[in-house]
């Protein structure tokens, strides 16, 4: 290719110190987790003067959205400017090293997602071929135009691939920041955590070669109920990598068509297993013809979430075991086996440490489940780091649920919320009991709580109260508490397992008054 410029001195470097300082923290930034505190201190890096301080430590829905900040502004003109300089000097001939030919790729991949990625219409981000095909067409063009000259991979193929995974990255990063609300540390954090899940903590390994790889790792959500478990597997299984046909740009499959979500607790085990595994004819009484389950229908690029996985029968978890393991199963009433594309994610608000010492859920099924762990953060949590997150949730709560009236209904509720309610109020439904105060005020101006600040001992079984007022001694208390998990289990070597003693030390301890009283109130659960 003929190119009509001055001709440079060979033996001249490609990119001057001052560049360099520029160049370095853009190299970063084009792969690192955008909702660490990291992605500011970059900026800051490579800005120098011309940073514009920030409130918050990263981004959320209560900030700006991400291209519109001005210093993703600045940086992307600067980006541009300095991508097209650099091309123009290797088109003159000039030799690079290995090094600057790194720093050049990782600033075109950021001008790349900058100029022809971020700014998708939402029509372009869920993968439309009306939005997402002019983009591809541009996308094309500047790969070939800025890559050529420095004699990195030029193909379509190579553009088709860079192309899909910035569009999963601008998935991922409006799906975690559409899904997980709140502007303290702890939500910040639940934030990168998930991107994490998605990318892992090293994004140019996940560019080579885990981009396909993902699915095979289980994600385990933990956290107190109302949290936002299900929205943060959504966003997981949304974000997930899809290939992009380089003939056409379009994406091989539809990102939102990838998440089935299943409450394990409101089926049976015989329903739970017909919804997972699917079953033919005859398998149990009321099926009368074949049925595909989840795990069949799941796609490559998308995820099944098993909601309140600690209530699985453990008959259950030995078929679930199979499915993370061999990444196969077989519909109820057959023996053929099936393979499972997509990619697992559960979630419990139980300790499965307790339940797995109760042995009531699995010590293999849980190591292959936690391979990959997300615990998501109390609203206590994120209140106690910044009070000023109570009013930012209280907003994008009010937006949901009264759309252009929010900003009035939002003072209504704060105001309400400071004049009825203590500052310590431990809102035990998290996110999910804040929404319905919000549309308790909307509606009757009022909220009663479920629970008000009892004292201790009323919240505490009989058995604990006296400990909780330090009315008992260390052997009431041992004699107690081996008596109260003795009636539960109704086992001595389990009891003694989970108390961490010997049997015959449990034995001797038991309370057979107090044995009686907690064996009236519910009937034992003895570990299968």
């Amino acid at each position: 290719m003929a190119h009509n410029v001055t001709q440079l001195p060979r033996h001249m470097p490609l990119i001057t110190p001052h560049e360099a300082e520029l160049l370095r923290p853009l190299s970063r930034l084009a792969y690192c987790n955008p909702f660490l505190p990291e992605r500011l201190e970059l900026e800051q890096a490579a800005l120098g003067g011309e940073y514009e301080p920030e409130e918050h430590v990263a981004w959320s829905r209560t900030a700006a959205s991400h291209y519109e900040r001005p210093n993703v502004v600045r940086l992307t003109a600067l980006a541009d400017r300095l991508a097209t300089k650099l091309r123009a000097k290797l088109a003159t001939g000039v030799t690079a090293t290995a090094e600057e030919l790194r720093l050049y790729d990782d600033l075109v991949v950021y001008v790349l997602y900058y100029r022809w990625i971020a700014t998708l219409s939402p029509a372009g981000v869920s993968g439309h071929k009306a939005a997402v095909g002019p983009a591809w067409e541009s996308f094309r063009h500047a790969h070939q135009h800025f890559h050529e000259v420095a004699g990195l991979p030029t193909g379509d193929d190579a553009a088709a691939h860079l192309f899909a995974c910035l569009h999963q990255v601008r998935r991922a990063f409006r799906g975690i920041f559409d899904c997980i609300l709140g502007d303290s540390l702890p939500a910040a954090r639940l934030r990168a955590q998930v991107w994490q899940s998605i990318f892992t903590h090293d994004m140019r390994r996940y560019r080579r070669s885990l981009y396909s790889q993902m699915g095979d790792f289980s994600t385990l959500i933990t956290g107190p109920s109302g949290t936002g478990k299900e929205l943060v597997a959504r966003a997981i299984a949304l974000s997930q990598f899809i290939a992009v046909d380089p003939q056409t740009g379009r994406l091989c499959s539809k990102p939102d068509l990838g998440f089935v979500a299943i409450n394990l607790s409101a089926l049976s085990p015989t329903l739970v297993e017909s919804e997972l595994f699917g079953h033919c004819r005859g398998a149990y009484t009321g099926a009368v013809g074949d049925r595909t389950g989840w795990l069949e229908t799941c796609p490559e690029h998308g995820a099944v979430f098993l909601d309140e996985i600690g209530e699985l029968d453990p008959a259950i978890q030995v078929k679930l075991l199979r499915v993370v393991q061999s990444r196969s199963f077989c519909r109820l009433g057959e023996t053929t086996e099936r393979p499972f594309k997509g990619k697992v994610i559960a979630a419990t608000n139980r300790d499965l440490a307790a339940e797995m010492q109760a042995g009531r859920f699995r010590e293999d099924l849980y190591y292959r489940l936690c391979s990959d762990r997300i615990e998501t953060p109390s609203l206590r949590e994120q209140v106690d780091d910044r009070p000023e997150a109570l009013g930012g949730l209280i907003l994008l709560l009010c937006e949901r649920v009264a759309g252009d009236e929010a900003p009035g209904l939002a003072v209504e509720v704060q105001r309400w919320i400071e004049q009825r309610l203590p500052t310590d109020y431990p809102w035990q439904g998290n996110i999910r009991e804040l929404e319905q105060c919000v549309r308790n005020v909307l509606v009757r101006q009022e909220y009663a709580p479920r629970t008000v600040d009892q004292p201790s001992a009323q919240r505490l079984p009989g058995w604990l109260a006296g400990a909780d007022e330090h009315k008992l001694s260390a052997d009431d208390l041992l004699r107690r508490f081996c008596t109260s998990v003795y009636a539960r289990l109704d086992n001595y070597e389990h009891a003694a397992k989970q108390l961490g003693l010997d049997r015959r030390t449990v034995r001797s301890k038991i309370d057979s008054s107090l044995l009686a009283e907690l064996r009236h109130k519910e009937e034992p659960l003895k570990p299968s």
